[in-house]
């Protein structure tokens, strides 16, 4: 008899174009082929019912986020945690005695409603939410958006106590782990990032160029893809720069360079021919929190990579990466690799090292835990 599953999500969790769904969709996949039967809860605002979901699932139900100004003028609780309050959402959870997991802290406003009585509950922590939107408000230029963050910060700093109430935490990184196990102790657990694992890596010894890809509407992405087309501006090497997202700002900066381009991300393949013709992968961030699923992706799917401390820093992948934290050394590792060959047994180590992620065994962590 299949053991039975309610789990919340933010968004809709298909298309995996952002990091967040990319661990909510690949989690389903791996409980789904451990036999777990989940019933799926989403907050849809503009990706639409997607019937792939079905085939992981018993049951997929919708919701609406409610409208945005009556979520964004409550003093107390943060935006993205108002905004998916339902009182459908409530009903059916309460259907049945089945565990629940919010995936992330954005889906558990329903716990500030009502109780659910004899039922297990648990929250998939995707980042220390207030420290990434306090790393938003730094990163932003725009005075409407800056105050925005500011204010989230600081409501999510404050509402983050409601993980007192539930049962068990699933932190997604090392540096996660350490915050909510000295904040919230045993109840909270390291379960690494899920993500795709491709049967088997074909890449030639070289690629061509040197790629960053990103959610452009999100100011830390732009700040990275303006940083980087400033380090490669009048230099040999040919810049991509990909995103589901065609951000003006960004457009404008590529257009002004010779060697830079953009590519629009409009399915999972457009990824993976980039990722093939990638020599190198420049992943600089600014803010340390969680970890970047961009930054595994580019370690199952490409050649070499190039990430700044705060990218990789108490991830466990610092060996895999060469580290670069501003202009001259990022330039000097970009030649440095583009001299190497990408063997095949740099890509077996690496793989090796890479099996400590395994998705199979953080869904059946995930299950012994609950279960």
């Amino acid at each position: 008899m299949s053991k039975k599953l309610h789990l919340v999500s933010f968004d809709v969790p298909y298309p995996i174009n952002y990091g967040g769904v990319i661990d909510v969709f690949f989690k389903i996949k791996e409980l789904y082929k451990l036999n777990i039967e989940i019933y799926l809860h989403v907050f849809e605002y503009g990706k639409g019912e997607q019937k792939i979901l079905e085939k992981y699932c018993k049951e997929v139900y919708y919701y609406k986020r409610n409208p945005y100004l009556k979520s964004f003028i409550d003093k107390k609780i943060p935006f993205i945690v108002k905004s998916r309050g339902n009182i459908n959402l409530i009903n059916n959870l309460k259907k049945n005695k089945f565990p629940i997991i919010f995936d992330g802290l954005h889906t558990t406003f329903v716990l500030t409603q009502t109780e659910f009585k004899n039922q297990k509950i648990y929250v998939r922590a995707h980042n220390i939410e207030h420290l990434f939107y306090k790393g938003l408000y730094k990163s932003e230029v725009n005075f409407f958006k800056k105050s925005f963050y500011k204010q989230e910060a600081k409501k999510l700093k404050s509402y983050e106590a409601i993980l007192e109430k539930v049962d068990g935490i699933f932190s997604i990184s090392p540096f996660e782990q350490d915050y909510f196990k000295n904040k919230y102790g045993k109840k909270s657990n390291y379960i690494p990032a899920f993500h795709f694992v491709p049967d088997s890596l074909k890449l030639s010894l070289k690629g061509k160029i040197v790629f960053y890809h990103g959610n452009l509407s999100v100011s830390e992405n732009i700040s990275a893809a303006e940083f980087l087309i400033d380090i490669y501006d009048k230099t040999d090497y040919h810049l991509v720069i990909a995103s589901s997202f065609e951000n003006q700002k960004i457009l404008n900066s590529i257009s002004k360079s010779e060697n830079t381009s953009f590519k629009k991300i409009n399915s999972d393949e457009d990824l993976e021919i980039l990722f093939e013709k990638a020599h190198i992968n420049v992943l600089p961030t600014f803010q340390k929190t969680g970890i970047k699923l961009k930054l595994l992706n580019s370690l199952y799917q490409s050649r070499f990579l190039i990430a700044n401390n705060f990218m990789v820093e108490d991830t466990g992948l610092e060996s895999l990466v060469e580290i670069a934290n501003n202009k001259k050394d990022f330039l000097t590792k970009t030649k440095l690799l583009f001299n190497r060959e990408f063997t095949s047994n740099i890509q077996k180590d690496r793989f090796k090292k890479l099996q400590e992620l395994n998705p199979e065994k953080s869904a059946q962590k995930i299950i012994d835990i609950i279960f």
